[in-house]
């Protein structure tokens, strides 16, 4: 489903990007003329196969239209979109039930704020809202008697509201937003050798042995695996706590590739970046584009479940021209002899 954009959210303030290493480099570098007047028209398209495992354990939720969605009690900024990959482990169960109420963890169990503008106090609202969700998910899965302590999920959401974009992260899915054609990585990847994750893990008194977190999971945030959780209320190297990274988008801004770690397991980002940007520029259809990544992947000879979401932020008249249609005409020129003959032949024929 899609929507577009009715109404641009005039911002009081600018729009912090998160102070973080790897995107540092996302500084808004357009006139701020050009910010306030460029509108994200919102349409996505996802796909998923099972690839060479037996078992699908990955979830994932398309929501191109939140307010709609959510109905007329809750009031955001226009547009309004949310999307999330739940990459299951230990069996399916945690990121089915992730999957199946993580609008109400997020949205209403958290008391989200709601505004029709976009403020710092809102912001810090909304991640706060967002961190709440992560935690009472993974306090949930321990609760619920049908989902085993083994299970669990790995989880990305992606908000859009006006033309803010927060992403939120605990796990090894990926979100990378493409800017003019260059991958820009929106989250880290929660695995053991991530420099700072270790250190937290062994500060807790976890171990990594052989790229695996106590030996036997191979990321250092996700829900459930309450098998490998410390007791309620303790500090433990498994944690559910997700990280977050922003931006303000601008029309520089063309499309974002949410996926699970089978897609990143054997592609980088600007190659999917390139492959997407490739796919738009002929068809221009995302569900298209995110079946040709997972396509790939599988051509690749990736091991796991494959999910994929493509977000396009700008309507269609806006993509750029298709190669085929900038070819060039060849020019080529006569001698005076060639065209008298030319111009005699011609002569020739009109006088039958």
């Amino acid at each position: 489903m899609g929507a577009e954009a009715e109404v641009m959210v005039q911002l009081q303030h600018t729009i912090p990007v998160l102070d973080v290493p790897c995107c540092s480099d996302l500084d808004v570098k357009s006139p701020e003329s050009t910010i306030l007047q460029f509108i994200p028209s919102i349409r996505s398209g996802s796909f998923a196969d099972t690839g060479p495992r037996r078992f699908m354990e990955d979830e994932h939720i398309r929501i191109d239209d939140l307010s709609a969605h959510l109905g007329s009690l809750m009031k955001f900024p226009k547009p309004s979109a949310f999307y999330g990959i739940f990459d299951g482990h230990g069996g399916p169960e945690a990121a089915a039930h992730v999957r199946k109420n993580v609008l109400g963890l997020l949205f209403s169990d958290t008391n989200f704020p709601e505004t029709s503008e976009v403020d710092d106090a809102f912001l810090e609202g909304v991640e706060s809202s967002l961190r709440k969700g992560f935690l009472l998910a993974d306090l949930a899965l321990a609760d619920d008697c049908n989902v085993s302590n083994s299970s669990g999920t790995t989880a990305l959401t992606a908000l859009v509201l006006g033309r803010l974009l927060m992403v939120a992260n605990a796990g090894d899915c990926r979100a990378v937003l493409c800017r003019n054609g260059e991958a820009i990585d929106m989250s880290q990847d929660h695995r053991p050798n991530y420099p700072s994750e270790r250190r937290r893990v062994e500060e807790l008194g976890g171990f990594i042995d052989d790229g695996y977190l106590n030996g036997i999971l191979s990321v250092t945030r996700a829900l459930g695996d309450w098998d490998m959780k410390l007791p309620r209320g303790s500090a433990s190297p498994l944690i559910a706590e997700p990280e977050f990274r922003q931006i303000v988008l601008t029309e520089e801004d063309e499309f974002l590739i949410i996926a699970c770690d089978g897609i990143w397991d054997v592609l980088s980002s600007q190659q999917a970046v390139s492959l997407v940007r490739r796919g738009l520029r002929r068809h221009d259809d995302p569900e298209q584009c995110a079946k040709d990544l997972v396509m790939e992947a599988l051509r690749l000879n990736t091991f796991d479940n494959l999910t994929v979401i493509v977000v396009c932020f700008t309507s269609p008249d806006h993509q750029e021209l298709s190669p085929m249609r900038h070819r060039r005409l060849r020019s080529c020129s006569f001698s005076a002899e060639a065209l008298y003959s030319l111009q005699s032949w011609l002569d020739n024929k009109g006088s039958h």
